[in-house]
């Protein structure tokens, strides 16, 4: 008989899940959800992220930054 193993993909985040997976504090990364510049959702009296909402906010910093570092080494 063989084993087989079932790896559960979780749908949605922890803020302090968020935080782990950023590299952040949680307080900073409850102040970006506060803040609106991570989507999240409230379910009962907890917040929940959507992997690609994390995926949303690592994108757009990717973004500025290259929008930053052009103008900053265009000279």
């Amino acid at each position: 008989m063989t084993a087989t193993t079932t790896t559960i993909t979780p749908k949605w985040h922890t803020t302090a899940e968020v935080a782990a997976m950023l590299g952040f504090g949680l307080s900073k990364t409850k102040m970006l959800v506060l803040t609106g510049e991570i989507r999240s959702v409230k379910v009962g009296r907890n917040r929940r992220i959507l992997p690609a909402w994390v995926d949303e906010y690592i994108e757009r910093c990717a973004a500025e930054a290259e929008g930053i570092g052009a103008v900053r080494w265009s000279a």
